[in-house]
């Protein structure tokens, strides 16, 4: 379960370093704790800590820039903290070798935003990579192994298409299948859905769900799709400038009275962010305030052009 803040549901999450577990309670399959990040003059993460349970999803969700991808990088073992801790399966990811981070992430799966299928190799080639590059199957099993993982997803048909034949949808749909071939206990999901219909991403949230069942895969779904994390999340983060704001159930989410929480999910701007784009003069009128010279060039220009289409218009 996730770490729990004092007057926080069950199912919430601490923004600093967590309180020992209930003894009752499961070990996290991935734990995060207290993690910091910097780059340059920029705080990333600020001493953040989510536990993520075995065989659930947990959707990690916030607005552009509030941390997400870095923590997902950490919980990968691809990204290194300048402070805090990385717990997989029990053993402590940050302070491996890279010898011994490759094998570990063998027992995690990884599904990128926009697939990074390799374009030079077909589709079966494409899901039976990590067994060729890992495992010591013969090749007849590998083969095997890969078109099983095909058929799961829906793509066995198309094995020997190249990745440029598919639409985005099956693209995504091969990666999944190359993400699963090692038998994962983790997959890590990194905006899934983005660039996808209504129609394809919900085929892509029936997968996830589907492979939660039968595989029994725990998953981080990282994601702005509220549909998509209403409907395969067990367990929903909202991160806010590098720290948890809001842990809980997809039902405590709906029920939360945070103005943050609530103006994410009804996709709102704040008030401040209004009130930012009523100084840069975008407001309408006299109501914005005074425009900065470089705003005033802009929409200067803009009428300028436009009354010179006006006048060089036929006449009806």
């Amino acid at each position: 379960m996730l770490h729990t803040p004092k007057n926080e549901s069950p199912m919430s999450a601490s923004g600093g370093a967590p309180a020992p577990p209930a003894a009752a309670a499961a070990e996290p399959l991935l734990r995060v704790v207290d993690l910091h990040k910097r780059f340059g003059a920029q705080e990333v993460l600020r001493g953040l800590s989510i536990d993520f349970p075995a065989g659930r999803t947990t959707a990690v969700l916030g607005p552009s820039g509030c941390g997400k991808s870095v923590m997902l990088k950490h919980a990968a073992g691809l990204m290194r903290p300048d402070r805090g801790e990385v717990w997989f399966e029990g053993e402590r990811m940050d302070r491996l070798n890279e010898r011994r981070l490759r094998t570990r992430r063998l027992r995690m799966g990884f599904v990128f935003q926009h697939a990074a299928l390799f374009d030079s190799m077909d589709v079966e080639a494409n899901v039976r990579f990590p067994l060729d590059e890992h495992g010591d199957l013969p090749a007849s099993r590998r083969r095997a192994r890969a078109l099983e993982m095909l058929d799961l997803v829906g793509m066995a048909e198309h094995a020997r298409k190249m990745p440029a034949e598919l639409s985005g949808g099956q693209r995504k749909r091969v990666a999944i299948a190359r993400a699963v071939v090692l038998e994962p206990r983790i997959i890590l999901y990194d905006e899934p859905t983005t660039g996808l219909d209504p129609i394809r991403a919900d085929v892509i949230n029936e997968l996830m769900n589907a492979l939660r069942r039968e595989l029994g895969c725990a998953g981080i779904l990282v994601t702005h799709d509220m549909p998509s994390a209403f409907k395969c999340a067990d367990g929903m983060v909202m991160l806010h400038e590098g720290r948890v704001l809001f842990a809980g159930t997809p039902e405590d989410t709906r029920r939360s009275d945070n103005p943050v929480v609530q103006r994410f999910l009804a996709g709102e701007a704040s008030p401040e962010e209004l009130a930012a784009i009523r100084r840069t003069g975008h407001g309408g009128g006299s109501r914005g305030g005074a425009r900065s010279a470089p705003d005033i060039e802009v929409v200067d220009a803009a009428s300028a052009a436009l009354d010179r289409a006006r006048a060089s218009a036929p006449r009806r």
